[in-house]
């Protein structure tokens, strides 16, 4: 297992609206098993307590239990499991004030341990995590007082399929999530059969059973999908822009600050309207462009953070060339070039309403599998069936 501490960037989407009630302690959460499985499904719900910043997870009613001290190497966590719903049955727990995520598992529970800095996430690129053939998956989630934010993700993952959702006070819901109908295993067949070494980021159980795709960038990590997958492409993004600007209007609510850049001696340095340089990007590699990190970091500041991001999702969905106005209004465009962020690609096809969270930054431009509200009365997750 990889020695991560549990996190989510779900506060990352955007200020939380003003509350439109006192949201209260709890809210209700109701599983609905449609998978078609036969066998037990766990339910964990793990994060970081938002009124004390402690680090733990909740039982069914909510109640919050903070992990214990962990040790080096790992020490095994409390079973902090709850029984959930059996195929064609629903069970409803209770979500407090967390930023975290709900995990379920089909046939086993999973194995979680506790170090010194905190949980320690399962990390299924490597072989030899106790967690590397169980089907499981998860959503993240923040409820704070202004509101609830619930995702479906593929950021690390593609997976058993689920779609989240939540009712408002006017006995509304939103949902995001399901995919089309045969869109799972044709998720499937299409990556296996895309050139490049795609196929390798699927893995399988000795019994037959499919158990996820990896993103591209764990596959990298793991050995299974190549380094250079994406360079062609950034090759070309360095070479139109060594002549050529690249406009970035990283704020769709500020449309008069725009940034420019134009590569220089391999770097692209971006300069604001003054002509000033605000900041540099080295050529990025493939992991970096599937991670949104190392090359292309993005701090949470008010100028590299929002371009970074911009660039992250114009290299993804490669668009850098056919538009150098970035991010693009539209998705009529994206993954179009030969070179392209495959998974992202066919995982956004076979979503219903088009909408994932295939890579960190898939939400520029709001394209992202996300539902909120700001006085949520209820809230749903919806094991959906594999075939």
């Amino acid at each position: 297992m990889a020695a991560a501490t549990l996190t989510t960037t779900l506060l990352a989407f955007g200020a939380p609206a003003p509350a439109q009630a006192a949201v209260p302690a709890t809210v209700p959460l109701t599983f609905t098993n449609n998978s078609g499985r036969s066998g037990p499904v766990y339910i964990y719900d793990l994060g970081t307590q938002l009124s004390s910043g402690r680090q733990g997870w909740a039982d069914a009613g909510g109640a919050f239990h903070a992990w214990p001290a962990g040790g080096n190497p790992p020490t095994p966590a409390p079973d902090a499991s709850i029984v959930g719903p059996a195929d064609g049955q629903t069970k409803t727990i209770r979500l407090p004030k967390f930023s975290g995520r709900l995990y379920f598992s089909y046939g086993r529970k999973l194995d979680f341990r506790v170090t010194t800095g905190g949980l320690v996430q399962p990390a299924v690129q490597n072989p030899s995590d106790p967690n590397h053939d169980i089907l499981f998956n998860w959503s993240e989630y923040t409820l704070n007082d202004s509101g609830l934010w619930i995702n479906s993700t593929q950021v690390d993952m593609f997976s058993a399929p689920y779609a989240v959702g939540v009712k408002a006070a006017d006995g509304s819901t939103k949902s995001t999530g399901h995919l089309k109908a045969g869109g799972y295993t044709g998720f499937f067949d299409a990556l296996r059969s895309r050139p490049g070494g795609w196929a390798g980021l699927v893995q399988t159980r000795s019994d037959g059973t499919v158990l996820r795709a990896l993103a591209p960038g764990h596959g990298i990590e793991a050995g299974a999908l190549p380094a250079g997958v994406m360079d062609d492409y950034v090759n070309r993004v360095w070479q139109k822009y060594s002549s050529s600007t690249l406009t970035v209007t990283p704020f769709g609510d500020q449309p008069n600050t725009k940034y420019y850049g134009r590569v220089s001696g391999g770097v692209m340095n971006f300069t604001n309207g003054s002509g000033a340089v605000v900041t540099s990007f080295q050529k990025p590699d493939s992991d970096s462009i599937f991670g949104c990190y190392k090359k292309l970091d993005a701090p949470n500041d008010l100028v590299r953070g929002p371009i970074s991001r911009t660039l992250c999702a114009g290299f993804n969905r490669s668009t850098l060339l056919t538009n150098p106005n970035q991010p693009d209004a539209g998705s009529a465009g994206f993954y179009a070039d030969a070179v392209t962020n495959q998974y992202a690609r066919l995982i956004h096809e076979r979503m219903a309403d088009g909408k994932a969270y295939a890579f960190a930054f898939d939400d520029v431009g709001n394209h992202e599998s996300l539902v909120h509200d700001g006085n949520p009365q209820q809230a749903y997750v919806t094991l959906d069936p594999f075939s």
